[in-house]
């Protein structure tokens, strides 16, 4: 009778330590979704302020082609 109670307590103790890696997981990966949510409006963020600097640049290229 002590091997059976054994083994329900050894699976029962693994399942817990499964439960709390994959809490463990879950959080970290909500962590990691958020750090990318935020870069990618960083990354979009600064194309629109790079397209925005461009536009004077190009403009003032296209009168100079023009004129040549």
């Amino acid at each position: 009778m002590f091997w059976p109670m054994l083994a329900i307590a050894l699976g029962f103790c693994g399942l817990a330590v499964l439960t709390v890696l994959a809490a463990r997981v879950f959080v970290e990966t909500r962590r990691l979704a958020r750090q990318v949510a935020e870069a990618s409006r960083r990354v979009t963020r600064a194309a629109e302020d790079l397209e925005r600097a461009a536009a004077p640049l190009a403009a003032q290229s296209a009168r100079t082609l023009r004129k040549d």
